[in-house]
């Protein structure tokens, strides 16, 4: 099983939250730099992997509403797809 460690404190701005995801998930060149984009990623992709989602709370300071939607987005996506496991630590 692959684990990804995702730091929340890495995630400042919606720019740079897209990019960073799209570099530590491995997302395709296609990813279209949004929650709903991410959704579809995280839902298709069947290789069973861990996330690790770190410092959230500076994450939600950051993103304001964007980090409880992407937590939810996460949150959502690991319901959908059994070979998703994530684990959100503050």
């Amino acid at each position: 099983m692959k684990i990804i460690l995702l730091d929340g404190r890495e995630m400042t701005d919606r720019n740079t939250l897209h990019t960073y995801l799209k570099e530590k998930l491995f997302l395709p060149d296609y990813y279209g730099k949004n929650l709903d984009a991410l959704y579809d990623c995280l839902t298709s992709d069947f290789s069973e992997k861990k996330i690790l989602l770190v410092h959230t709370t500076e994450m939600q300071e950051n993103l304001g509403n964007g980090g409880q939607a992407l937590l939810n987005v996460f949150k959502t996506a690991a319901k959908e797809n059994q070979a998703l496991h994530i684990i959100i630590e503050g």
